[in-house]
């Protein structure tokens, strides 16, 4: 029998005590090198933090977004809705350990309360001298009784009603006028009140456009009416009233976002409130669009939102089933909003909106 010594036993069953020693240094040093290489929390979540960077910018930059193919009113109808990427983008910086990430979102969230978050909050109070309210009634809805029903149990003292059918206008009149011995309608629109009116003539926004719109005769061109101006005889005095129905928007696989319609109607809305001589005014009705939109630079430069001033939330109006945008609207100059709400839903795929207003 051979016998194996102490020497050959070591050398067949692996490394010797020095040996071992080398090893375990030589793990440490790669354990440290894959320590030291591993991204610190500033290097950690790049990606995050540049569209976070991005998201800000669009917010705080939104006014100098081209508007080809109606880009900058696209992004601006929906403003709001851009502030739902920064608590997605913040739980992917915490589940990334990200400390470079969470700081990026310090601009899209600073800018974003900046401009909503006065909306956030109830900012009602009680009082009012009158009620206005304004409804898109659609000129498809199925219950037009229901409709005007539901409108005049609301309590508004002016009501203002757009997208008025010819087939519906008589059901509205008849409904209505128990609730509003006084109103009138020019083309589509219409101005329902408890007190008084005069002074009323049809607003041109330019709804009857093109080559040959001058030559057509007054009844014709009446019909095409989307807009009215009115005096309401108040308590407190003379209340300018504006009813306006401006142009649709669509959206285009390859046009993009069109607004012509609209945004030609606004230019001449303005104008008219602008020249109006009395200091109290309200304007009412649906304008196709949000007061965040550009295309209401004009109007907005002189009148504030209800909403804004005292209203609770966003108030989104359309689409009446699932509202992502405030397009129906009141605004006041020379008036005090007290409350501004949303109504319950009719027939119609607009919410209706009345505010409470004082002098």
């Amino acid at each position: 029998m051979v016998q194996v010594g102490p020497a050959e036993q070591t050398g067949r069953e692996g490394v010797g005590p020095r040996d071992t020693g080398a090893v375990s240094r030589r793990a440490g040093i790669r354990r440290a090198i894959r320590v030291g290489s591993r991204p610190g929390p500033w290097k950690r979540g790049l990606a995050l933090a540049a569209p976070a960077l991005l998201l800000g910018l669009l917010l705080l930059l939104h006014g100098r977004i081209t508007n080809r193919g109606g880009l900058g009113s696209l992004v601006e109808t929906f403003l709001p809705w851009f502030g739902v990427f920064i608590p997605v983008l913040l739980a992917a910086a915490l589940w990334r350990r990200s400390a470079s990430a969470v700081v990026a979102l310090l601009l899209p969230a600073v800018v974003w309360l900046s401009l909503f978050g006065g909306l956030l909050g109830d900012k009602s109070r009680p009082g009012g001298d009158l009620t206005v309210a304004t409804h898109n009634v659609g000129a498809e809805n199925p219950d037009p009784v229901g409709t005007a029903r539901d409108l005049a149990a609301s309590g508004a003292d002016v009501l203002a009603l757009v997208e008025l059918a010819s087939q519906a206008r008589g059901t509205y009149e008849r409904e209505l006028a128990k609730a509003y011995p006084y109103h009138t309608v020019q083309g589509t629109v219409g101005l329902w009140s408890k007190l008084p009116l005069s002074d009323t003539r049809p607003v041109d926004i330019n709804t009857d456009y093109g080559p040959l719109a001058h030559t057509r005769p007054a009844d014709v061109k009446l019909a095409y009416a989307r807009a009215l101006r009115t005096t309401v005889a108040t308590d407190q005095g003379p209340l300018a009233v504006y009813v306006a129905h401006l142009g649709s928007v669509r959206l285009f696989p390859r046009g993009g976002f069109w607004t012509d319609s609209r945004d030609r109607g606004a230019e001449p809305l303005a104008e008219a409130v602008a020249a109006e001589k009395n200091k109290r005014v309200v304007l009412l009705g649906d304008l196709n669009g949000t007061m965040d939109d550009r295309a209401f630079a004009g109007i907005t430069a002189q009148m504030r939102s209800a909403q804004e001033v005292a209203g609770d939330g966003f108030g989104f109006t359309w689409p009446a089933k699932f509202p992502v945008a405030r397009i129906d609207q009141i605004l006041v100059r020379g008036v005090e909003p007290k409350s501004s709400w949303v109504l319950p839903a009719t027939g119609s795929d607009h919410l209706p909106v009345a505010a409470g207003i004082s002098w």
